[in-house]
Protein backbone atom coordinates (compact mmCIF):
# COMPACT_ATOMS: atom_id res chain seq x y z
CA UNK A 1 0.00 0.00 0.00
CA UNK A 2 1.76 3.47 -0.78
CA UNK A 3 1.97 6.02 1.24
CA UNK A 4 0.11 8.89 1.41
CA UNK A 5 -0.62 12.42 3.21
CA UNK A 6 -3.78 11.66 4.71
CA UNK A 7 -5.35 14.56 6.02
CA UNK A 8 -8.40 12.91 7.75
CA UNK A 9 -9.92 9.39 9.27
CA UNK A 10 -12.99 8.19 9.03
CA UNK A 11 -12.68 6.34 11.67
CA UNK A 12 -15.62 3.70 12.27
CA UNK A 13 -15.92 0.88 13.71
CA UNK A 14 -17.34 -2.49 14.09
CA UNK A 15 -16.81 -6.15 15.12
CA UNK A 16 -18.22 -6.48 11.60
CA UNK A 17 -19.19 -2.39 11.71
CA UNK A 18 -18.35 0.68 10.84
CA UNK A 19 -19.94 4.21 10.84
CA UNK A 20 -21.38 5.96 7.60
CA UNK A 21 -22.71 9.20 6.65
CA UNK A 22 -25.61 10.83 4.85
CA UNK A 23 -24.87 12.46 1.67
CA UNK A 24 -25.30 16.01 3.51
CA UNK A 25 -22.91 15.63 5.90
CA UNK A 26 -18.92 16.43 6.11
CA UNK A 27 -17.17 12.60 6.66
CA UNK A 28 -15.20 12.03 9.42
CA UNK A 29 -15.82 9.39 11.51
CA UNK A 30 -12.18 9.19 14.20
CA UNK A 31 -10.40 12.09 12.84
CA UNK A 32 -6.80 11.56 13.07
CA UNK A 33 -5.69 13.48 10.62
CA UNK A 34 -3.59 16.98 11.06
CA UNK A 35 -5.07 20.07 12.09
CA UNK A 36 -6.69 22.32 8.99
CA UNK A 37 -5.08 25.00 7.26
CA UNK A 38 -6.18 28.20 8.75
CA UNK A 39 -8.62 28.59 6.28
CA UNK A 40 -10.51 25.51 6.51
CA UNK A 41 -13.16 24.60 9.66
CA UNK A 42 -11.87 21.38 10.95
CA UNK A 43 -14.29 17.94 10.44
CA UNK A 44 -16.73 17.33 13.04
CA UNK A 45 -19.27 14.10 12.65
CA UNK A 46 -23.15 14.77 12.89
CA UNK A 47 -24.26 11.84 11.70
CA UNK A 48 -23.75 8.66 10.17
CA UNK A 49 -25.58 5.40 8.53
CA UNK A 50 -25.23 2.30 8.38
CA UNK A 51 -26.35 -1.29 7.48
CA UNK A 52 -25.97 -4.64 9.20
CA UNK A 53 -26.97 -7.86 7.16
CA UNK A 54 -27.18 -10.63 9.76
CA UNK A 55 -27.57 -14.28 9.36
CA UNK A 56 -25.65 -17.24 11.25
CA UNK A 57 -23.12 -18.03 8.93
CA UNK A 58 -21.94 -14.20 8.39
CA UNK A 59 -22.52 -10.61 9.24
CA UNK A 60 -21.69 -7.84 6.97
CA UNK A 61 -21.38 -3.96 7.46
CA UNK A 62 -22.60 -1.72 5.02
CA UNK A 63 -20.98 1.81 5.43
CA UNK A 64 -22.19 4.84 2.80
CA UNK A 65 -19.19 7.12 2.84
CA UNK A 66 -19.12 10.85 2.39
CA UNK A 67 -16.22 13.01 2.08
CA UNK A 68 -15.75 16.53 1.45
CA UNK A 69 -12.03 18.09 0.56
CA UNK A 70 -8.95 16.43 -1.33
CA UNK A 71 -9.21 13.00 -2.27
CA UNK A 72 -5.93 12.41 -1.39
CA UNK A 73 -5.98 13.24 2.03
CA UNK A 74 -9.22 10.53 2.82
CA UNK A 75 -8.99 6.97 4.89
CA UNK A 76 -10.90 5.22 6.95
CA UNK A 77 -9.99 2.48 9.55
CA UNK A 78 -12.06 0.56 11.64
CA UNK A 79 -11.64 -2.37 13.85
CA UNK A 80 -12.46 -6.03 12.52
CA UNK A 81 -12.80 -9.52 13.85
CA UNK A 82 -10.30 -11.96 11.80
CA UNK A 83 -9.77 -11.53 7.96
CA UNK A 84 -12.88 -9.83 6.01
CA UNK A 85 -14.32 -9.50 2.51
CA UNK A 86 -14.44 -5.89 1.14
CA UNK A 87 -17.16 -5.30 -2.05
CA UNK A 88 -18.80 -2.10 -3.22
CA UNK A 89 -22.81 -1.10 -2.80
CA UNK A 90 -24.76 2.20 -3.98
CA UNK A 91 -26.34 5.21 -2.76
CA UNK A 92 -29.88 3.50 -4.13
CA UNK A 93 -29.87 0.71 -1.66
CA UNK A 94 -29.35 3.10 1.14
CA UNK A 95 -32.04 5.62 -0.42
CA UNK A 96 -34.45 2.00 -0.58
CA UNK A 97 -33.67 1.18 2.70
CA UNK A 98 -34.74 4.68 3.97
CA UNK A 99 -37.88 4.91 1.96
CA UNK A 100 -39.06 2.06 2.99
CA UNK A 101 -38.58 2.66 7.07
CA UNK A 102 -38.79 5.88 7.39
CA UNK A 103 -41.42 6.84 9.90
CA UNK A 104 -44.29 8.56 8.29
CA UNK A 105 -46.73 11.10 10.35
CA UNK A 106 -50.30 11.43 9.23
CA UNK A 107 -51.92 14.04 10.31
CA UNK A 108 -55.63 12.60 12.30
CA UNK A 109 -58.69 13.72 10.48
CA UNK A 110 -59.93 17.20 10.07
CA UNK A 111 -63.44 16.35 10.67
CA UNK A 112 -64.58 19.80 9.50
CA UNK A 113 -68.52 19.92 8.76
CA UNK A 114 -69.34 18.87 5.30
CA UNK A 115 -71.41 20.84 2.74
CA UNK A 116 -74.87 20.37 3.01
CA UNK A 117 -75.81 17.29 1.71
CA UNK A 118 -78.69 18.71 -0.66
CA UNK A 119 -76.03 21.27 -2.07
CA UNK A 120 -75.54 18.55 -5.33
CA UNK A 121 -79.78 18.67 -5.42
CA UNK A 122 -80.35 22.47 -5.03
CA UNK A 123 -78.81 26.13 -4.88
CA UNK A 124 -79.42 28.43 -2.25
CA UNK A 125 -82.83 29.03 -3.44
CA UNK A 126 -84.03 24.95 -3.66
CA UNK A 127 -83.64 25.67 -7.45
CA UNK A 128 -81.28 22.90 -9.82
CA UNK A 129 -77.72 23.61 -9.67
CA UNK A 130 -75.73 25.20 -12.41
CA UNK A 131 -73.62 23.46 -14.97
CA UNK A 132 -70.18 25.11 -13.23
CA UNK A 133 -70.48 23.18 -9.63
CA UNK A 134 -63.13 19.10 -7.98
CA UNK A 135 0.97 -8.12 2.45
CA UNK A 136 3.82 -8.31 5.61
CA UNK A 137 4.74 -5.37 7.85
CA UNK A 138 8.56 -6.02 7.06
CA UNK A 139 9.73 -6.37 11.54
CA UNK A 140 7.48 -3.80 12.65
CA UNK A 141 4.97 -5.76 14.96
CA UNK A 142 2.38 -5.13 12.46
CA UNK A 143 1.74 -8.26 9.99
CA UNK A 144 -0.76 -6.77 6.70
CA UNK A 145 -3.01 -9.62 6.55
CA UNK A 146 -4.37 -9.03 2.87
CA UNK A 147 -3.95 -6.14 0.45
CA UNK A 148 -6.38 -5.47 -2.10
CA UNK A 149 -8.06 -2.55 -4.63
CA UNK A 150 -11.90 -2.17 -4.28
CA UNK A 151 -12.71 -0.30 -7.07
CA UNK A 152 -11.93 2.62 -6.61
CA UNK A 153 -10.44 1.98 -2.66
CA UNK A 154 -6.82 0.72 -2.06
CA UNK A 155 -7.07 -1.46 1.29
CA UNK A 156 -4.78 -3.32 4.01
CA UNK A 157 -6.10 -5.40 6.68
CA UNK A 158 -3.67 -5.57 9.73
CA UNK A 159 -2.83 -7.06 12.38
CA UNK A 160 -0.89 -6.91 15.97
CA UNK A 161 -0.39 -7.57 19.25
CA UNK A 162 1.26 -4.29 20.03
CA UNK A 163 -0.47 -1.00 20.01
CA UNK A 164 2.66 0.72 20.01
CA UNK A 165 3.43 -0.49 16.84
CA UNK A 166 0.25 -0.61 15.11
CA UNK A 167 0.42 3.28 15.89
CA UNK A 168 4.02 3.94 14.88
CA UNK A 169 2.79 2.15 11.42
CA UNK A 170 -0.46 3.99 11.18
CA UNK A 171 2.10 7.45 11.60
CA UNK A 172 4.55 6.07 9.40
CA UNK A 173 1.88 6.14 6.98
CA UNK A 174 0.96 9.62 8.00
CA UNK A 175 -1.96 8.36 10.32
CA UNK A 176 -1.85 11.24 12.86
CA UNK A 177 -3.17 9.46 16.23
CA UNK A 178 -4.36 12.15 18.73
CA UNK A 179 -3.29 11.07 22.25
CA UNK A 180 -7.16 10.72 23.10
CA UNK A 181 -7.52 7.99 21.00
CA UNK A 182 -4.06 6.00 21.83
CA UNK A 183 -6.21 4.38 24.74
CA UNK A 184 -9.16 3.51 22.34
CA UNK A 185 -6.67 1.67 19.98
CA UNK A 186 -4.90 0.08 22.34
CA UNK A 187 -8.01 -1.40 23.81
CA UNK A 188 -8.92 -2.86 20.41
CA UNK A 189 -5.67 -4.60 20.43
CA UNK A 190 -5.72 -5.79 24.17
CA UNK A 191 -8.92 -7.56 22.91
CA UNK A 192 -7.62 -8.96 19.79
CA UNK A 193 -9.52 -7.26 17.12
CA UNK A 194 -7.44 -6.66 13.40
CA UNK A 195 -7.54 -3.05 11.72
CA UNK A 196 -9.13 -2.56 8.27
CA UNK A 197 -7.30 0.39 6.71
CA UNK A 198 -8.44 1.73 3.46
CA UNK A 199 -8.26 4.73 1.05
CA UNK A 200 -8.69 6.04 -2.31
CA UNK A 201 -6.41 4.92 -4.74
CA UNK A 202 -4.22 7.33 -6.77
CA UNK A 203 -5.97 9.11 -9.31
CA UNK A 204 -9.52 8.80 -8.00
CA UNK A 205 -11.54 11.74 -7.01
CA UNK A 206 -14.15 11.78 -4.11
CA UNK A 207 -17.11 11.52 -6.72
CA UNK A 208 -15.95 7.98 -7.20
CA UNK A 209 -16.36 7.08 -3.71
CA UNK A 210 -18.99 4.52 -2.98
CA UNK A 211 -20.50 2.63 -0.32
CA UNK A 212 -18.62 -0.65 1.04
CA UNK A 213 -19.59 -3.30 2.52
CA UNK A 214 -17.23 -5.42 4.94
CA UNK A 215 -18.04 -9.29 5.57
CA UNK A 216 -17.02 -11.16 8.46
CA UNK A 217 -18.10 -15.16 9.18
CA UNK A 218 -20.41 -15.51 12.25
CA UNK A 219 -23.45 -13.74 13.31
CA UNK A 220 -21.25 -10.63 15.39
CA UNK A 221 -23.32 -7.41 15.00
CA UNK A 222 -21.15 -4.98 17.16
CA UNK A 223 -20.39 -1.58 16.69
CA UNK A 224 -17.70 -0.04 18.55
CA UNK A 225 -18.92 3.05 19.38
CA UNK A 226 -15.31 3.70 21.56
CA UNK A 227 -13.74 4.53 17.27
CA UNK A 228 -16.58 6.62 16.47
CA UNK A 229 -16.22 8.91 19.50
CA UNK A 230 -12.95 10.38 17.15
CA UNK A 231 -14.09 13.38 15.30
CA UNK A 232 -17.59 13.51 16.74
CA UNK A 233 -19.07 16.63 18.42
CA UNK A 234 -21.18 16.77 21.59
CA UNK A 235 -23.76 14.57 20.39
CA UNK A 236 -23.66 12.55 16.75
CA UNK A 237 -26.71 10.74 15.13
CA UNK A 238 -26.86 7.28 14.04
CA UNK A 239 -29.35 5.64 11.69
CA UNK A 240 -28.68 1.60 11.61
CA UNK A 241 -30.78 -0.75 9.22
CA UNK A 242 -30.84 -4.42 10.49
CA UNK A 243 -31.54 -6.61 7.56
CA UNK A 244 -32.17 -10.50 9.18
CA UNK A 245 -34.57 -13.22 9.68
CA UNK A 246 -35.81 -11.09 12.69
CA UNK A 247 -36.35 -8.27 14.42
CA UNK A 248 -33.18 -6.97 16.48
CA UNK A 249 -33.12 -4.17 19.17
CA UNK A 250 -29.95 -2.96 21.28
CA UNK A 251 -28.48 -5.44 23.61
CA UNK A 252 -26.29 -3.13 26.19
CA UNK A 253 -28.29 0.07 26.05
CA UNK A 254 -31.35 1.20 26.12
CA UNK A 255 -33.79 1.63 23.54
CA UNK A 256 -37.45 2.91 23.65
CA UNK A 257 -40.18 3.66 21.07
CA UNK A 258 -42.21 5.94 20.39
CA UNK A 259 -46.07 5.26 20.58
CA UNK A 260 -48.66 6.32 18.05
CA UNK A 261 -51.07 7.23 20.83
CA UNK A 262 -48.41 9.50 22.46
CA UNK A 263 -47.74 11.23 19.23
CA UNK A 264 -50.10 14.64 18.89
CA UNK A 265 -50.78 17.01 15.84
CA UNK A 266 -50.50 20.73 16.42
CA UNK A 267 -52.94 22.22 14.14
CA UNK A 268 -51.71 26.09 14.48
CA UNK A 269 -47.97 24.89 13.87
CA UNK A 270 -48.67 22.01 11.12
CA UNK A 271 -46.48 19.55 12.82
CA UNK A 272 -46.28 17.01 14.80
CA UNK A 273 -44.27 16.80 18.39
CA UNK A 274 -42.74 13.35 17.27
CA UNK A 275 -39.45 14.52 16.98
CA UNK A 276 -40.02 16.65 20.89
CA UNK A 277 -40.99 12.91 22.37
CA UNK A 278 -37.83 11.30 20.54
CA UNK A 279 -35.66 13.95 22.13
CA UNK A 280 -37.26 14.01 25.62
CA UNK A 281 -36.85 10.14 25.90
CA UNK A 282 -33.15 10.48 24.58
CA UNK A 283 -32.51 13.12 27.13
CA UNK A 284 -34.02 10.77 29.82
CA UNK A 285 -31.54 8.34 29.01
CA UNK A 286 -28.64 10.60 29.53
CA UNK A 287 -28.45 10.66 25.48
CA UNK A 288 -27.44 6.56 25.52
CA UNK A 289 -30.88 5.31 24.25
CA UNK A 290 -31.80 4.15 20.88
CA UNK A 291 -35.20 4.37 19.17
CA UNK A 292 -36.37 1.14 17.75
CA UNK A 293 -38.23 3.27 14.84
CA UNK A 294 -39.89 0.49 12.68
CA UNK A 295 -39.69 -3.32 11.48
CA UNK A 296 -40.91 -4.23 8.59
CA UNK A 297 -41.26 -7.93 6.21
CA UNK A 298 -40.40 -7.47 2.62
CA UNK A 299 -39.91 -9.91 -0.11
CA UNK A 300 -36.33 -10.68 -1.26
CA UNK A 301 -37.15 -9.90 -4.83
CA UNK A 302 -39.20 -6.38 -3.87
CA UNK A 303 -36.19 -5.57 -2.14
CA UNK A 304 -33.85 -6.39 -4.96
CA UNK A 305 -35.87 -5.05 -7.88
CA UNK A 306 -36.29 -1.41 -5.59
CA UNK A 307 -32.59 -1.49 -5.61
CA UNK A 308 -31.99 -2.27 -9.17
CA UNK A 309 -34.89 0.44 -10.19
CA UNK A 310 -34.45 2.69 -7.52
CA UNK A 311 -32.16 4.51 -9.57
CA UNK A 312 -33.90 4.34 -12.49
CA UNK A 313 -32.69 1.04 -14.42
CA UNK A 314 -30.23 0.91 -16.78
CA UNK A 315 -28.47 3.74 -16.73
CA UNK A 316 -30.06 5.43 -13.42
CA UNK A 317 -27.79 6.53 -11.01
CA UNK A 318 -28.22 7.93 -7.20
CA UNK A 319 -26.13 11.20 -8.01
CA UNK A 320 -27.64 11.48 -11.40
CA UNK A 321 -24.10 11.24 -13.11
CA UNK A 322 -25.38 8.20 -15.06
CA UNK A 323 -23.08 6.90 -17.21
CA UNK A 324 -24.62 4.13 -19.87
CA UNK A 325 -22.41 1.07 -18.71
CA UNK A 326 -24.15 1.78 -15.54
CA UNK A 327 -27.24 -0.45 -14.09
CA UNK A 328 -29.19 1.00 -11.90
CA UNK A 329 -27.27 3.15 -9.33
CA UNK A 330 -24.18 0.90 -9.44
CA UNK A 331 -21.23 1.39 -11.29
CA UNK A 332 -18.68 -0.67 -13.24
CA UNK A 333 -15.23 -1.54 -11.54
CA UNK A 334 -12.14 -0.26 -14.13
CA UNK A 335 -8.71 -1.09 -14.07
CA UNK A 336 -6.14 1.69 -14.22
CA UNK A 337 -6.29 1.57 -18.02
CA UNK A 338 -10.19 2.07 -17.56
CA UNK A 339 -10.98 -1.54 -19.02
CA UNK A 340 -14.03 -3.24 -16.90
CA UNK A 341 -13.02 -5.48 -14.88
CA UNK A 342 -16.70 -6.63 -13.46
CA UNK A 343 -19.82 -5.14 -15.02
CA UNK A 344 -22.09 -2.66 -13.34
CA UNK A 345 -24.92 -5.86 -13.10
CA UNK A 346 -22.18 -8.09 -11.61
CA UNK A 347 -21.34 -5.88 -8.99
CA UNK A 348 -25.19 -5.45 -8.51
CA UNK A 349 -25.73 -9.25 -8.61
CA UNK A 350 -22.74 -9.80 -5.42
CA UNK A 351 -24.09 -7.17 -3.80
CA UNK A 352 -27.39 -8.41 -3.25
CA UNK A 353 -26.11 -12.36 -2.77
CA UNK A 354 -24.01 -10.30 0.50
CA UNK A 355 -27.10 -8.29 1.41
CA UNK A 356 -29.84 -10.82 1.22
CA UNK A 357 -27.92 -14.49 0.05
CA UNK A 358 -27.07 -15.82 3.62
CA UNK A 359 -30.12 -15.16 4.80
CA UNK A 360 -32.42 -18.03 5.00
CA UNK A 361 -36.42 -17.96 3.12
CA UNK A 362 -37.72 -15.66 0.74
CA UNK A 363 -38.70 -13.19 2.73
CA UNK A 364 -36.58 -10.32 5.22
CA UNK A 365 -36.88 -8.46 7.99
CA UNK A 366 -35.66 -4.81 7.86
CA UNK A 367 -35.43 -2.87 11.11
CA UNK A 368 -34.34 0.72 11.62
CA UNK A 369 -32.99 1.69 14.51
CA UNK A 370 -32.41 5.40 15.45
CA UNK A 371 -29.95 7.02 17.84
CA UNK A 372 -28.81 10.77 19.03
CA UNK A 373 -25.75 9.68 21.41
CA UNK A 374 -23.65 11.87 23.71
CA UNK A 375 -20.49 11.94 23.34
CA UNK A 376 -20.18 10.66 27.20
CA UNK A 377 -22.31 7.68 25.46
CA UNK A 378 -19.25 6.50 22.85
CA UNK A 379 -17.29 4.46 25.95
CA UNK A 380 -18.83 1.30 25.33
CA UNK A 381 -19.39 -0.65 21.39
CA UNK A 382 -22.90 -1.51 20.74
CA UNK A 383 -24.41 -5.07 20.62
CA UNK A 384 -27.49 -5.60 18.83
CA UNK A 385 -29.30 -8.80 19.18
CA UNK A 386 -32.74 -10.74 18.18
CA UNK A 387 -35.67 -9.02 19.88
CA UNK A 388 -37.80 -11.41 22.09
CA UNK A 389 -40.72 -9.47 20.14
CA UNK A 390 -40.87 -10.21 17.17
CA UNK A 391 -44.24 -8.19 16.31
CA UNK A 392 -44.33 -5.67 13.28
CA UNK A 393 -43.71 -1.90 13.94
CA UNK A 394 -45.01 -0.15 11.28
CA UNK A 395 -43.23 3.06 10.04
CA UNK A 396 -46.74 4.90 9.20
CA UNK A 397 -48.37 6.60 11.79
CA UNK A 398 -52.07 7.81 11.85
CA UNK A 399 -52.78 10.33 14.64
CA UNK A 400 -55.64 11.03 16.40
CA UNK A 401 -54.82 13.12 19.41
CA UNK A 402 -54.79 16.72 18.36
CA UNK A 403 -53.37 20.15 19.95
CA UNK A 404 -55.76 22.63 18.83
CA UNK A 405 -58.53 22.21 15.73
CA UNK A 406 -58.12 22.79 12.45
CA UNK A 407 -59.44 25.64 10.60
CA UNK A 408 -62.70 24.47 8.58
CA UNK A 409 -64.73 26.01 5.96
CA UNK A 410 -67.87 27.79 7.23
CA UNK A 411 -70.86 27.40 5.33
CA UNK A 412 -73.76 29.57 4.94
CA UNK A 413 -76.45 27.23 2.88
CA UNK A 414 -74.01 26.08 0.17
CA UNK A 415 -71.97 28.60 0.21
CA UNK A 416 -68.53 28.93 1.93
CA UNK A 417 -68.54 32.41 3.80
CA UNK A 418 -65.13 31.64 5.86
CA UNK A 419 -63.47 29.46 7.82
CA UNK A 420 -63.32 29.53 11.72
CA UNK A 421 -61.53 26.35 14.11
CA UNK A 422 -64.07 23.35 13.92
CA UNK A 423 -65.80 23.70 16.69
CA UNK A 424 -67.20 27.16 15.94
CA UNK A 425 -67.21 26.09 12.21
CA UNK A 426 -69.71 23.00 13.17
CA UNK A 427 -71.76 25.40 15.47
CA UNK A 428 -71.93 28.30 12.93
CA UNK A 429 -73.18 25.63 10.26
CA UNK A 430 -75.95 24.43 12.67
CA UNK A 431 -77.39 27.83 12.45
CA UNK A 432 -77.66 28.22 8.82
CA UNK A 433 -79.07 25.32 8.80
CA UNK A 434 -81.55 25.56 11.04
CA UNK A 435 -82.56 29.12 9.20
CA UNK A 436 -82.71 26.86 5.62
CA UNK A 437 -84.70 24.86 6.99
CA UNK A 438 -87.33 27.40 8.51
CA UNK A 439 -86.81 29.48 4.72
CA UNK A 440 -88.09 25.93 3.09
CA UNK A 441 -90.99 25.08 5.34
CA UNK A 442 -92.49 28.64 4.45
CA UNK A 443 -92.28 28.03 0.53
CA UNK A 444 -95.44 26.55 -0.69
CA UNK A 445 -95.29 22.51 -1.98
CA UNK A 446 -97.76 23.26 -5.01
CA UNK A 447 -98.56 25.76 -7.46
CA UNK A 448 -99.89 28.98 -7.48
CA UNK A 449 -103.57 28.78 -7.38
CA UNK A 450 -105.19 30.09 -10.74
CA UNK A 451 -107.36 32.76 -9.34
CA UNK A 452 -103.92 34.41 -7.58
CA UNK A 453 -103.86 37.84 -8.88
CA UNK A 454 -100.44 39.81 -10.82
CA UNK A 455 -100.35 42.11 -8.00
CA UNK A 456 -100.64 39.30 -5.47
CA UNK A 457 -98.19 37.61 -7.36
CA UNK A 458 -95.49 40.92 -7.10
CA UNK A 459 -96.33 41.26 -3.48
CA UNK A 460 -94.55 37.23 -2.84
CA UNK A 461 -91.71 38.26 -4.54
CA UNK A 462 -91.01 41.08 -3.15
CA UNK A 463 -91.20 39.23 0.22
CA UNK A 464 -88.49 36.80 -1.27
CA UNK A 465 -86.68 39.96 -2.24
CA UNK A 466 -87.25 41.29 0.81
CA UNK A 467 -85.75 37.64 2.81
CA UNK A 468 -82.87 37.27 0.91
CA UNK A 469 -81.53 40.33 1.74
CA UNK A 470 -81.87 40.18 4.95
CA UNK A 471 -79.68 37.16 4.77
CA UNK A 472 -77.05 38.66 3.13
Amino acid sequence: MRKAVFGALVGAALATGAVLVPADAYACGGCFGPPPPPSEQPSIVTDHRMVFSVSQGQTTLYDQIKYTGNPASFAWVLPIVGEVKVGLSSDVMFGVLDRNTQTTIQAPPLNCPPRPSDCNNRNAFGAAPSADGSSSGGGTGVDVLKSEVVGPYETVQLRSTDPNALINWLNENKFVIQEDSKPVIAQYVKEHFDFLALKLAPGQNVKSMRPVSITTQGASPVLPLRMVAAGTGATVGITLWVVAEGRYETQNFPFFRVETDEIAWDWAAQKSNYTDLRKAKTDASGGRAWEIESSIALGKDTLSQQIQYGGGGIGGSSSGGAQPEDFGGYAPIKDGQGQVTKTARQVYEEDMKTLLGSISGSSIRLTRIRADLSHAALTEDLVISASKDQAVLTPYRQLTKEIGEPLCPVWDGCTQVGTAPRSEAIAKGRQSEDTASFTCKTSPKSSFPSVLGLGALASFLGLVVVRARKKS
